[in-house]
């Protein structure tokens, strides 16, 4: 996919993860969101903040990125080994299950909505950093793994690898919130 379609498409994909959990999560009450569908399993607010920890990471490391980036012209979007395979395996389509990193995981947490606030903010952050990517490398290899700092991911893998890991989160959100309704149902 060339850069422009591929930055449009990613930008559309965080406009509607926003608008999903504003429409979808920002109506219900703090004991809703709290609520954990079975022991182990995390609440809505327990999925957003997953996602908070690593835009936390994420969001600064994009941006100095974009700050150090080159112009390119329009090219295809390439993708290294650790690339592919990092976004293929966050998709939310693959519905195979991965063990999360101890300080990611913020099972067990009373949480407020300050969460869900944070989580908007980020995808607002999210939006500009997009914005700037268009004017950037998206093939040069930029981006610190989070849980390996060594390996560095390329800008627009990494890009993409953000945006499918929230897609990933919020559709396990909705879960939570449909299960919510079939209990309140009975």
């Amino acid at each position: 996919m060339n850069h422009t379609a591929f930055l449009i498409a990613l930008q559309t994909a965080t406009q509607q993860l926003r608008a999903t959990a504003q429409a979808e999560f920002e109506p219900l009450d703090l004991a809703l969101l709290n609520h954990q569908p079975a022991p182990g399993s995390w609440s809505i607010l327990e999925c957003l903040e997953h996602l908070n920890r690593y835009s936390r990471y994420y969001n600064p490391q994009l941006s100095k990125a974009l700050t150090q980036a080159s112009s390119i012209a329009d090219q295809p979007v390439g993708y290294s080994w650790l690339g592919r395979k990092s976004v293929n395996m966050m998709r939310p389509d693959n519905r195979k299950k991965h063990t999360t990193l101890k300080h990611m995981n913020p099972s067990g947490s009373r949480l407020g909505r300050e969460v869900l606030n944070e989580f908007l903010a980020h995808q607002t952050a999210l939006l500009d950093l997009l914005a700037r990517a268009h004017a950037a490398d998206l093939n040069r290899k930029a981006v610190p793994v989070e849980f390996f700092r060594l390996l560095k991911l390329r800008l627009g893998e990494a890009l993409e690898f953000v945006v499918v890991h929230q897609q990933r989160h919020l559709q396990q959100a909705l879960r939570v919130k449909a299960g919510l309704q079939v209990s309140l149902a009975c």
